[in-house]
């Protein structure tokens, strides 16, 4: 059980975080200071900061969740996302840095206008807003188990409201370079705080567990999907083909059309340094999930196996959290709670100072036509960094369950933009004839093709959504579907995106360069 000396550790925490991200943001005198940390970030403290933006509290509870309930498998997925990065080092990178741009979407307004430039914007906007309002709100989830664990009465509303407030002073305060150190700090935390359950847990496993976890297949690392049928393949997320080639497109995606990513990746000294910050955070993400991975295995051995149900849990993500409060010493249990809330508001910083910069960047100046001084720059960007953090501690407050579906439809949310932004960025690198008008009907094509896809608009043997369309009757109700693995979308959605702009550009092929219309 917490005592008071886990909620010591954790308060101390809190007030730390303040203290210190206040301290490392220093001044800034422009809005590159406020966005870019005035492009003088070491390239290992970026890397390290890729790394705590892009893992949630559900990595830290979820991943672990995983082993536990399956095998080791899921790490294959590490693989697409070296080659992913890989490819925005090589192809995507030097474009940002040869303009000097300030966001990805940049590259987009410069290759075709400000129209595909707001467009990208605004579909980012949505993206963070969905998928990073929804995860804080699914944040207080497991925080909520552990504190009701501890016999503290937490609603998810004040669980949200700490966490978004102490998480948008340091960011409003400190900017990028705030962000970025916290970020740094954090991961040290939530790593610690996994080697420290992994060294508990080994002294906890009973004997033999080992040759138990292999005898059950839970230690299998590779999964071929030679076992399955041509069609079942392309449903099943972690074969070795499924995770190479659709996460590698994916994280070409979400690294490298991203505004999320790309702001750290351009806050590096050199191209040199961007290439080697997000290569490397691929390493570190393989050597993450393998931690996360080991804990859930242990903890497989640990409850010699047994099922959610027969441990008193709703869901699989709560087994880690339930270890910490039952299995770990006071004042160690309150450092992995803080690891927890560490990876959520390295992901929460991450987003608000995302937001602010594509807002000013992409759209107030584009809107306005006029570039703003840099007083009034600097003045604005805090503003936007305050109204989106209010943004989304009212919206993750709307949801007051876990159940809610819309949970996981704005966790995947990615899944329905992240092609047509990596297809817009392709087409204009790939193909000189495309005009605007070219790409903007592929962008928006795309998107509401993934709607389709993922939704579902067919009857087949498994289980999903479907669209129900008659003049008296718009609903979505479920229905037998077959629907593919998800990092399959990305690529798809690409694809989509690609076909339709390369047809269109057809129209006017004898067009020269990037001309808009």
């Amino acid at each position: 059980m917490l005592t008071t000396l886990d909620f010591v550790v954790l308060t101390a925490y809190l007030l730390g975080v303040v203290a210190f991200g206040v301290w490392a943001g220093g001044t800034q005198e422009s809005t590159e200071d406020y966005f870019l940390g005035g492009r003088d970030l070491p390239w290992w403290a970026v890397c390290f900061s890729v790394v705590a933006t892009e893992t949630s509290t559900l990595t830290v509870v979820g991943v672990p969740a995983v082993a536990y309930g399956g095998t080791l498998a899921f790490l294959q997925i590490t693989i697409g996302y070296l080659v992913g990065r890989i490819l925005v080092g090589v192809y995507l990178l030097p474009r940002y840095h040869a303009g000097q741009l300030e966001t990805a979407y940049a590259f987009l307004g410069n290759r075709y206008g400000s129209a595909m430039q707001g467009a990208a914007s605004v579909t980012f906007l949505g993206t963070r807003l969905l998928a990073d309002g929804v995860r804080l709100f699914a944040t207080a989830i497991p925080l909520k188990v552990v504190a009701n664990m501890a016999g503290v009465e937490a609603t998810y509303v004040q669980i949200i409201l700490i966490i978004g407030v102490v998480t948008a002073v340091y960011t409003l305060v400190g900017g990028l370079r705030a962000v970025v150190w916290m970020d740094v700090v954090q991961m040290g935390l939530y790593v610690g705080g996994a080697l420290a359950a992994i060294g508990f847990l080994l002294g906890d496993v009973p004997p033999g567990w080992w040759g138990e976890a292999v005898a059950a297949g839970k230690t299998n690392l590779i999964d071929l999907g030679l076992d399955k049928s041509f069609g079942r393949w392309w449903t099943q997320p972690y074969t070795l083909g499924t995770a190479v080639v659709g996460g590698a497109i994916f994280s070409m995606a979400s690294h490298g059309t991203d505004q999320l990513i790309v702001q750290r990746l351009l806050a590096c000294r050199t191209e040199a340094d961007s290439q080697k910050a997000v290569v490397g955070s691929a390493l570190i993400v393989m050597v993450q999930f393998a931690l996360f991975l080991g804990v859930g295995l242990l903890l497989w051995g640990h409850y010699d196996g047994a099922s959610v149900d027969a441990l008193g849990l709703q869901r699989g993500d709560e087994v880690f959290p339930k270890y910490i409060i039952e299995g770990l010493p006071a004042g160690l249990s309150g450092l992995i709670l803080a690891g927890i809330v560490a990876a959520a508001m390295s992901s929460l910083s991450s987003s608000l100072n995302a937001l602010a910069s594509s807002s000013v960047n992409d759209l107030y100046e584009r809107i306005s036509g006029r570039s703003v001084s840099v007083d009034r720059g600097l003045l604005l960007s805090r503003l936007l960094t305050l109204f989106w953090g209010v943004v989304f501690v009212g919206f993750a407050s709307l949801f007051q369950d876990s159940n809610n579906p819309v949970v996981e439809l704005g966790l995947s949310i990615a899944s329905f933009t992240y092609g047509g932004l990596l297809g817009a960025f392709l087409l204009g690198l790939w193909h000189n004839g495309t005009r605007q008008a070219d790409a903007l009907v592929a962008f928006v094509a795309s998107i509401g093709g993934m709607v389709l896809v993922i939704f579902g608009v067919w009857h087949s043997p498994a289980e999903g959504w479907i669209f129900v369309l008659n003049p008296s009757d718009v609903r979505i109700e479920e229905a037998r579907l077959r629907t593919i693995g998800w990092p399959w979308y990305t690529a798809l959605g690409t694809a989509i995106n690609l076909g339709i702009g390369s047809v269109l550009a057809l129209r006017h092929q004898d067009a020269v360069g990037g001309s808009t219309e």
